[in-house]
């Protein structure tokens, strides 16, 4: 499984940076010079009409050079050179292989991915959904759920209302408050 960890947002300049918006909570490790990054263009509604024989952001990039900028980052990347090759890459998300991704040290923290699909239970037990994702909100993370009957649930990811996680056991206990579902 690939784990996005930046998406190319636009070129920078002239000489091939561009500027990367970061979803990582490591960029300094994941961005580092040398770094090897998988691409996924699938989504990229500029390259859905581009010719097969026309230029394609390749399949993997290599980190030659990076630096912050306004909160995002100013990357090259090997062999892409000038503003035409890196603006063909906006769009463009920046992925790792989640067996690369290291199993966090404190009892307490999750690596997104380890979560998602787990089911969403009460402290009777019953099922009350499915994991879908964890969304990063301002505040604090939000458990993003597929209820049972189909539609989609949000629950903040506190400890009043998430008071287990239990990968091993395949289940996230939640303590929603009255009407948290009604929506």
């Amino acid at each position: 499984m690939f784990l996005v960890v930046g998406q190319i947002f636009r070129a920078h300049g002239v000489h091939g940076e561009v500027v990367v918006d970061i979803r990582t909570d490591d960029p300094a490790d994941r961005f580092a010079v040398g770094s090897v990054l998988v691409t996924d263009s699938t989504a990229v509604r500029h390259l859905q009409n581009v010719p097969a024989t026309a230029w394609r952001p390749p399949a993997s990039v290599t980190v030659e050079s990076v630096r912050p900028h306004q909160g995002k980052l100013l990357i090259v990347f090997d062999g892409i050179y000038d503003r035409n090759l890196a603006e063909a890459m906006r769009g463009v998300l920046l992925c790792v292989d989640s067996a690369t991704v290291p199993a966090p040290t404190d009892p307490d923290e999750w690596n997104d991915h380890d979560l998602v699909g787990l089911a969403i239970v009460d402290t009777a037990g019953e099922k009350l959904g499915e994991l879908l994702r964890v969304d990063h909100a301002p505040a604090h993370d939000l458990l993003v759920v597929r209820l049972t009957d189909g539609r989609t649930g949000l629950v903040p990811f506190v400890r009043e209302i998430v008071p287990e996680v239990d990968v091993p056991g395949g289940r996230i206990v939640v303590t929603p408050p009255e009407g948290l579902f009604d929506l």
